[in-house]
């Protein structure tokens, strides 16, 4: 089946056989570029460990961006098998003239005029050099950059762009051009040799865009075992066929596109690195116009500029993000730590974006201008001293200016600190750069040099001291900190935002990268928890939610309820945390939830927590605890509230509602007096039972008084209603309160007879509040448990304890004055008898009266209706035992 007709080996197969026929000695230019790398992973993807040459075996990340080419390559292929095309096309030449029409395409006369010189092959590495100097510039420092003034995103010009470039003629070798994403410190220069592996017999041509990056892969061929094959750049010279050696050579997307047309046809696999910066419109364009070599871009942002990076490269074989190399181990965890800006440079919302060739970005200048402050540089430098103590890190500024003046603030503080830049010469910034690897450096400090190209596993915090809105570069910025090395727990991203800021606010956050629900100050973000390792950054307790989705907070907000920083939210996402709290707060965290409003200085939040307290909380306990708190406040609003809420309880709940309620009123003064005295009747009536049954027991006329009054009706109604009011008159003011408390009107007129009279009696509502107070029963105590006796007591001790301990209520179960009662000196010693001789004589226990002698001493004329054994409270007086 592996040979069967119309697949891609046997193709191959029969290809090479006429080739041979015909009598060639070695595979031609079409065959390699069809068959060599296609047949090569097959062969190394057919080991049980796939290794490069020195030994190295491939992570499975690796393999799968080998094994995912190999599957596209076999399926374009068959395609064009299946379609009668054949081979492919072969030949680079200069078809992009056909193609293009035109060739605008070259603007820069170096590059046009290096096309048409047949003696530009002999350029010097000096001039390449200065080209690569003049690409590691950074924007600010580029003249012909500055003379332009960028251009706002335009939508509508981007849709007329996509317009025109859907109307483009199809690429003709769009399906031979595929890309892979791996995240930066994943290995994608790994990846790389193992496709240099793989093809033995086609050459390689590796592109990169820095001159930099073009030393290390050569250092990284040599050091994998392919020195041998590492061959300079080859160009066409008319001698006919190269060689099939399977050269290696390495070079810059500058040196791509200068000659263009021109390079030898050895190499039948190209793979550009860093492949969004291979999205410009000459490098693009030069891509295109090479028709045959397979195009592998590798890039560690595709995902984040994938429509742009589609265009070029059609066909994703492989994608190995951010989350998952961290969550694999492949790179270091990722803690992040949000910095609120000053009051200085808090307008950064302010800064407009500018478009550049594939994304936006803030403007540089007016960026700078914002942020080069000395009072900030200062402030940035000691929170790096307090915070970040002898960690090696990397500080992105707002410029090459703005970078020497926080590297001179750090150096201020006593932080080894040094600023680079394009500007800073190369030689310099190799020894700058070694300075750092080997410890004598811990701070370096640059605008957008270091994002990318530049490895350190030493690299520990990465600062983005200057924010941006391109999450391509942010996520450039925060690879560099991604390399694990022994000694390093984790790498520390520091952003300069609000803790609250959310994913979707322009400045590009590594939670907004990563689409987090939350924000912990200190907590590893994505990658494996490891506790108590090296862990050198203190961790907050309190989440913040930053998610833009208004689902994914609610869900946030029911997942973290008591682990939210209330302070950080929106007005109106902490009137709604207090409102869900004051619902399922139990009786283990009110303590907790109190404490979360602490910076509540209007009381506004704990009002309505309270109140939610009152209205949706299930335990009683809580409810009565938070109407007593409600009363603690003082509040007239919450104070209304709360008595119209309880008014709604269960009966036996009501009572102990209004009992809170009357209790703050006789303690504070809340709201008006007229307020006051509409609560007191409000809370009167939902406890009218009580003191009816007071004012029953305390004077036997109230019963035939609230009997005529309710089976009353008409004028007859008010009359009963203004006799019940001149007899309350008479009484004291306890009893009166009780009466006025116990009447139920049913027409307008009787019931504008009894307010009258209670806003009369209410003009002193904290009066009014204690009397009404006292009708209420009071609970008995608990029973004590039984005393221990002392060493060498008597038996009167013991029982002393067996006496059991209730509290009288007024009304119930009280003994008659002088009954049950002991003499005046029972039970004394004689004067001047010795303490020794005494012999000890138990107390006599006092009995619990029955209910029915508890009910005849109710009903004693002598105690309830005698007015002249009351005193001014209506209480009987109590009389001498004696």
């Amino acid at each position: 089946m592996a040979l069967a007709k119309g697949t891609a080996r046997r193709a191959a197969l029969d290809d090479a056989l006429a080739e041979i026929d015909a009598g060639r000695t070695e595979p031609s230019v079409e065959w390699r570029r069809d068959y060599s790398l296609l047949l090569g992973l097959e062969r190394l993807l057919s080991e049980e460990e796939p290794h490069l040459a020195d030994g190295t075996l491939l992570s499975p990340h690796q393999v799968d961006a080998l094994s995912g080419t190999l599957i596209a390559l076999t399926s374009e292929l068959e395609e064009n098998l299946r379609s009668g095309n054949g081979r492919a096309a072969a030949g680079n030449g200069r078809p992009g003239e056909a193609l293009l029409g035109n060739t605008d395409l070259y603007e820069d006369d170096f590059v046009q005029a290096s096309l048409r010189d047949p003696d530009a092959d002999a350029l010097d590495e000096e001039s390449l050099d200065e080209d690569d100097e003049d690409e590691d510039t950074e924007p600010e420092a580029d003249e012909d950059q500055a003379d332009e003034e960028p251009l706002d995103w335009d939508p509508a010009e981007e849709a007329e762009e996509e317009a025109a470039a859907d109307a483009q003629s199809p690429d003709p070798g769009a399906d031979r051009r595929f890309w892979f994403e791996h995240a930066t410190g994943a290995g994608k220069t790994v990846a790389a040799l193992g496709f240099a592996e793989a093809s033995r017999t086609g050459g390689v041509l590796i592109l990169t865009h820095r001159r930099n990056l073009v030393d290390q892969f050569l250092g990284e061929l040599r050091t994998r075992g392919y020195k041998k094959r590492i061959s300079p750049a080859l160009l066409k010279n008319g001698g006919g066929e190269p060689p099939a050696g399977g050269p290696v050579t390495v070079e810059t997307y500058q040196w791509f596109v200068r000659n263009a047309g021109k390079i030898s046809d050895a190499y039948t696999i190209v793979i550009c690195d860093e492949a969004h910066t291979a999205l410009g419109e000459k490098t693009s364009g030069a891509i295109r116009q090479w028709i045959g070599p397979v195009f592998i871009g590798m890039t560690a942002t595709g995902a984040l500029i994938a429509r742009h990076v589609t265009d070029l490269f059609p066909t994703q074989t492989s994608r190995f993000d951010l989350a998952q190399a961290a969550r694999r181990g492949v790179i270091a965890p990722l803690r992040c730590v949000r910095i609120p800006p000053g009051v200085g440079v808090r307008s950064i919302a302010n800064v407009p974006l500018r478009r550049g060739e594939v994304d936006q970005d803030f403007d540089q200048e007016e960026l700078a201008a914002l942020l080069d402050q000395a009072p900030f540089n200062l402030a940035v430098a000691d929170l790096y001293k307090t915070r970040f103590k002898e960690m090696p890190g990397v500080v992105y500024s707002a410029g090459v200016r703005h970078a020497h003046n926080v590297a001179k603030a750090f150096r201020d503080e006593g932080i080894k600190a040094k600023a680079v830049s394009g500007e800073t010469p190369k030689r310099e910034l190799a020894r700058t750069l070694a300075a750092y690897e080997r410890g004598e450096i811990d701070v370096l400090v640059n605008a957008q040099l270091l994002a990318e190209g530049w490895n350190s596993p030493r690299a520990t915090v990465c600062m983005h001291l200057a924010p941006t809105a391109s999450k391509r570069i942010y996520q450039q910025r925060v690879g560099r900190v991604t390399r694990r090395t022994p000694g390093k727990e984790a790498g520390i991203v520091v952003d300069f935002v609000h803790p609250a800021t959310p994913n979707d606010d322009p400045v590009v956050t590594l939670h907004s990268l990563l689409d987090r629900d939350v924000y912990r100050g200190g907590a590893i973000v994505v990658g494996p928890v490891r506790r108590g390792r090296g862990r050198r950054l203190r961790v907050e307790r309190r989440v913040v939610p930053v998610t833009a989705d208004e689902t994914r907070r609610a869900q946030v907000f029911e997942r973290e309820l008591w682990r939210i920083a209330v302070e950080h939210l929106s007005w109106g996402e902490q009137q709604a945390w207090a409102m869900l709290a004051g619902a399922r707060v139990a009786s283990n965290n009110w303590r907790r939830a109190k404490a979360m409003l602490h910076f509540d200085s209007t009381g506004e939040l704990r009002r309505v927590f309270l109140v939610t307290c009152l209205r949706r909380n299930r335990n009683t306990q809580l409810r009565l605890r938070a109407l007593g708190e409600v009363g603690g406040l003082r509040d007239p609003e919450a104070f209304d509230d709360a008595v119209e809420i309880v008014g709604g309880w269960s009966r036996d709940e009501r009572r102990e509602g209004v009992k809170v309620l009357l209790q703050a009123l006789t303690e504070k003064q809340i709201g008006r007096r007229d307020q006051a005295a509409r609560w007191l009747w409000h809370l009167a009536e939902y406890s009218r039972e009580v003191h009816e049954e007071y004012a029953v027991q305390r004077w036997p006329e109230t019963k035939r008084l609230l009997g005529l009054l309710v089976n009353s009706a008409g004028s007859a109604h008010a009359r009963n209603a203004r006799r019940l009011v001149q007899a309350a008159r008479k009484q004291d003011r306890r009893l009166s309160a009780a009466l006025l408390a116990a009447a139920l009107a049913h027409t307008p007129e009787a019931q504008q007879v009894l307010d009258g009279a209670r806003m009369r009696m209410a003009r002193k509502p904290s009066a009014l509040a204690r009397e009404l107070l006292k009708n209420f029963p009071k609970g008995k105590r608990r029973r004590g448990g039984r005393r221990r006796r002392k060493k060498g007591g008597g038996e009167a001790e013991g029982a002393e304890a067996d006496v059991p301990m209730t509290q009288e209520t007024p009304g119930e179960d009280q003994d008659a004055p002088g009954e049950e009662q002991d003499a005046p000196g029972e039970e004394q010693d004689a004067p001047g008898e010795p303490e020794e001789d005494k012999a000890p004589k138990p107390k006599r226990a006092r009995r619990r009266r029955s209910p029915s002698a508890a009910a005849r001493a109710r009903n004693a004329p002598s105690e309830e209706d005698d007015p002249d054994s009351r005193d001014d409270s209506g209480e009987p007086e109590e009389r001498d035992a004696a």
